[in-house]
């Protein structure tokens, strides 16, 4: 580690290509796990409700299964799985059945270079550096699958809490007090907001997955993170959101997924939150 640190001409391309390579999985992830977790609760209230069984063939792993064009199946190459040169190869199309690939895959890998990239930079490339980078791959998994399913699976958000937890317990970042009371706060500060809305409205403003996913970030951020995580992830919500229900024409009951917006929070307060907080409290006269 110290080695790359001291030779970053070396280090950061190492980190650009883990994180195409990283980018790669997450897009699986965000495509298999969610219908694996429907798969598998369908058949769990089958066999609560006591229903005949049927044959339902499991979708594809997310580990074993190779990848395949969803529309001709065609297994691919390892030439055609290339992350992000095979989609600039094939011109976006699948070589067999040309059908259209999906700009999700080069889309969701570039990021992850990019923010791959950032991270050893900020943090370098020791722990605190590869901290960054687990923190920052299931930001960009939870905020795919819930941009196309509405859903933050408890099967990445616990885990995210769990891992900042544990980092904290060896001062990875801070202490375990900070990302503790940060994940409490995290999860209560939306659970009120939601229980609030709930009882003068009658409807459920939010999912439950976004306490935990704030619970998580709050792990990561701590205690101190946890506002600015809420203002920074309210003003991008409500200018991008105002933006897309304008371009789709629909009005402001329509239903959009918080958890982006909360991991690009959460992400730019766990890289510069103290400073933006310093920031202000010096421009409000605070400090």
């Amino acid at each position: 580690m110290a080695f790359l640190d001291q030779n970053p001409a070396l280090g950061y391309p190492l980190a650009a290509g883990f994180g195409l390579l990283v980018g790669s999985f997450l897009n699986v992830v965000i495509l298999r796990l969610p219908p694996r977790l429907e798969w598998g609760w369908k058949r769990d209230s089958r066999e609560m409700l006591e229903i005949p069984d049927v044959y339902d063939p499991p979708p594809p792993g997310i580990v074993v299964e190779r990848s395949h064009c969803p529309h001709c199946k065609h297994v691919l190459s390892w030439y055609e799985n290339i992350p992000l040169f095979s989609w600039l190869a094939l011109r976006g199309k699948c070589r067999h059945c040309k059908a259209p690939i999906s700009a999700q895959y080069p889309l969701v890998e570039l990021l992850t270079m990019l923010l791959f990239v950032a991270c050893v930079w900020r943090f370098g490339f020791g722990w605190q550096g590869f901290g960054a980078m687990v923190f920052t791959g299931f930001l960009i998994a939870l905020s795919g699958i819930d941009l196309r399913t509405q859903l933050l699976p408890d099967q990445l958000t616990l885990p995210l809490m769990w891992l900042g937890l544990i980092a904290a317990s060896d001062n990875l970042y801070f202490g375990a007090k900070p990302a503790l009371l940060g994940a409490v706060a995290g999860y209560l500060s939306l659970w009120v907001v939601w229980w609030l809305f709930k009882q003068l409205t009658g409807k459920e403003g939010m999912g439950h997955g976004d306490f935990k996913l704030l619970a998580a970030i709050g792990a990561w951020t701590g205690l101190k993170g946890i506002l600015p995580t809420i203002l920074i992830s309210s003003l991008v919500g409500a200018i991008i959101g105002s933006i897309w229900l304008a371009m789709k024409g629909r009005d402001r009951a329509t239903p959009i997924p918080f958890g982006p917006y909360l991991a690009i929070a959460g992400w730019i307060v766990f890289f510069w939150g103290e400073a933006l907080v310093d920031g202000y409290m010096r421009y409000s006269g605070l400090k």
